[in-house]
């Protein structure tokens, strides 16, 4: 998916979101801010279960902003996702391609992947607050489960993606008051854009989702071979 220009130049970026999500507005030389949102009602729990895979890298010592990564940290290929979790490009690439990169690349012990938010929107900042408020072995999990109900919580007409997202929070472990904690957490919302804007600035991400192998960076949603062959040509 990729950013206006008024994003590019990181001027003047309101984006507002469905559901009262709030907004957030980006400035050059300016700390994003970030409207709290409304506590969300008590949902039932209908979604898939979260679990946490076995390439899932767990840090007793990770803070919500800390790298979130899957993989051997010895691994001789680190690749980089920038990603929206709204993003349907990026959907795309967990559903289809992600699976694979995992049993074939990252359990092997040959790729190290590194996820980074990259929020295109309000209803993604808080998707991603909500996943980095989990324990760092749940992340990953988290969001692949986020990807794979997109159109559910993300997308659905007449529903608050905010209630959505929370039942797939609660069989990921999340009480309402953590959930309701994360959503209302500004220190976290303003750390996540700093770390997209550090993105723009280190590999001139410019839409969803960029991966980067090694100092390449590649933009766009590509099928398993690609994606293997640009980790073959890495040093």
């Amino acid at each position: 998916m990729n950013l206006d220009r008024r994003t590019l130049a990181l001027v003047a970026v309101p984006v507002v979101a469905a559901g009262g999500l709030g907004a957030w507005f980006l400035r050059p030389g300016e700390a994003p801010r970030v409207a709290a949102p409304a506590a969300p009602a008590a949902p039932a729990q209908t979604a898939t279960p979260v679990s946490a895979p076995p390439a899932a890298v767990a840090d007793a010592n990770a803070t919500p902003l800390s790298e979130r990564s899957i993989g051997r940290a010895d691994a001789p290929v680190t690749v980089i996702e920038y990603f929206s979790l709204t993003c349907g490009h990026c959907a795309a690439f967990h559903r289809d391609t992600m699976p694979r990169v995992k049993r074939d690349l990252v359990d092997t012990g040959r790729v190290r992947m590194v996820l980074r938010d990259f929020p295109l929107d309000a209803v993604a900042l808080a998707a991603a607050q909500v996943a980095r408020s989990l324990p760092a072995e749940r992340y990953e999990p988290f969001v692949a489960t986020l990807f794979a109900q997109q159109d559910r919580w993300a997308f659905a007409r007449n529903s608050d993606p905010r209630e959505e997202m929370f039942k797939i929070a609660a069989l990921a472990g999340m009480s309402r008051t953590q959930y309701d904690a994360a959503l209302n957490d500004q220190d976290l919302a303003r750390g996540i854009l700093e770390l997209r804007v550090k993105g723009q600035q280190e590999h001139n991400v410019a839409s969803t989702p960029t991966f980067v192998f090694g100092t390449r960076a590649v933009p766009g949603n590509m099928p398993f071979d690609r994606f293997a062959s640009l980790v073959s040509e890495t040093r």
